[in-house]
């Protein structure tokens, strides 16, 4: 609470009560998503646009494919005093 009061210091009163006011509306109230908040509406960037249209899960169109003989391949070149990662 101290550390949300004390962002009027730094800011303009309005713009703090603003921050403060949508963080309640959303259901969000912490010091983290006011100073997010408020750090918007300094920089001008769009709050509560429309509402986005997100898929519940993601599906994959190709499913990935283990490749085990790669990395044998590589295990035995560093045996070999070969190229590693480090």
């Amino acid at each position: 609470m101290v550390d949300i009061l004390a962002l009027v210091l730094q800011h303009d009163e309005q713009a703090v009560l603003t921050a403060v006011e949508l963080a309640l509306i959303e259901g969000v109230p912490t010091k983290t998503h006011v100073l997010n908040l408020l750090h918007r509406l300094v920089d001008g960037k769009v709050i509560g646009g429309p509402p986005l249209d997100t898929p519940q899960a993601l599906i994959l169109r190709r499913e990935p494919k283990a490749n085990v003989e790669r990395y044998d391949a590589l295990r035995s070149q560093s045996a070999m005093g070969g190229r590693h990662a480090s």
